[in-house]
């Protein structure tokens, strides 16, 4: 069956509630006066002398026009409230929001599993094994990205993952690769209009031993002798990356390039799953940006959970 994720959603749009006014004190006559004692007290008017009729017209003209230049303002100021509560944040002059720098990716998909073959990290799969397909647990590319045709969801040969690391470490990456279980090798590559070049490579092992084992033995992430990816010179743990990576059963460990670097920067991550192990990596000329890269491995940790 097939299963929708979802990611943290961009706010939605804001409305305003409008904050009633409290009513105007009601004026009449005081408590317990009648309304004779209350003329009593006023001064007395000139009994005998009736109103012109001339001025009666005039004041209930002027009062006419004043109620209804009120009734006119009251109902375009609550039509322009009803108007602004309607409309979405980035409609409203002056309210609108950039861009967080996030990537749109497509909505994310669980592929179908086998008859009777159950998800990681669930009941009755302790071996923590993704029987689907691990061509269809590659995040797919966002909008906007031109993908490598010669990586876009096919199987990866040992050269072509040997090629993402730097020369020094290839031998006994490839070394390694000969001696331990590794069933399957995928990626998928893409370069964003601002320069950004993302790779997403899996390795499949035949158990969560073998996969642990190299990440611990093997890529030693962290260590003086960690292998690094090609053209990094040195890196460092990114702090505020993996911690955000909230997902069940699945740890993320994210690294950067260390300054002074060339014309570009790097930033990698690794994450564990079961018996799948992620390596996310991208490149920018001038530094590469924290948001898209944080966002990329997030949702690749989403689909390997």
């Amino acid at each position: 069956m097939t299963e929708q994720l979802t990611e943290t959603a961009t706010p939605a749009s804001v409305q305003e509630n409008p904050t009633g006014e409290p009513s105007a004190p009601v004026r009449g006559n005081p408590v317990g006066e009648s309304p004779a004692s209350v003329r009593a007290h006023e001064a007395p008017a000139r009994a005998h002398e009736a109103p012109a009729p001339g001025r009666t017209r005039r004041v209930l003209w002027a009062v006419a026009r004043w109620t209804a230049a009120v009734a006119v303002c009251g109902g375009v100021g609550a039509g322009t409230a009803m108007g602004i509560t309607a409309l979405d944040r980035t409609d409203v002059p002056g309210l609108a929001t950039e861009s967080d720098g996030r990537w749109e990716y497509p909505k994310l998909r669980l592929p179908a599993l086998p008859a009777d073959r159950p998800r990681p990290f669930t009941s009755g799969n302790e071996a923590e094994i993704h029987h689907a397909d691990v061509r269809r647990l590659l995040l797919p590319a966002p909008a906007g990205a031109t993908v490598d045709p010669k990586a876009n969801g096919a199987w990866v040969t040992d050269e072509a993952y040997l090629a993402r690391y730097g020369k020094e470490h290839r031998a006994r990456l490839e070394q390694a690769l000969a001696d331990t279980a590794l069933h399957h090798i995928t990626g998928r590559a893409w370069t964003m209009p601002d320069g950004t070049t993302s790779r997403v490579t899996l390795l499949k092992f035949s158990s969560v031993a073998y996969a642990d084992q190299f990440m611990r033995d093997v890529l030693k992430p962290g260590e003086a002798d960690e292998a690094l990816p090609a053209g990094v010179a040195e890196g460092e743990i990114l702090e505020g990356v993996s911690g955000d990576i909230q997902v069940p059963d699945v740890t993320a460990y994210a690294y950067g390039e260390k300054k002074p670097y060339g014309p570009e920067e790097t930033r990698w991550a690794y994450i564990t799953a079961g018996d799948t192990l992620a390596l996310v990596a991208q490149t920018r000329k001038g530094e590469a940006l924290a948001v898209p890269f944080q966002q990329t491995v997030a949702l690749q940790a989403q689909l390997l959970g």
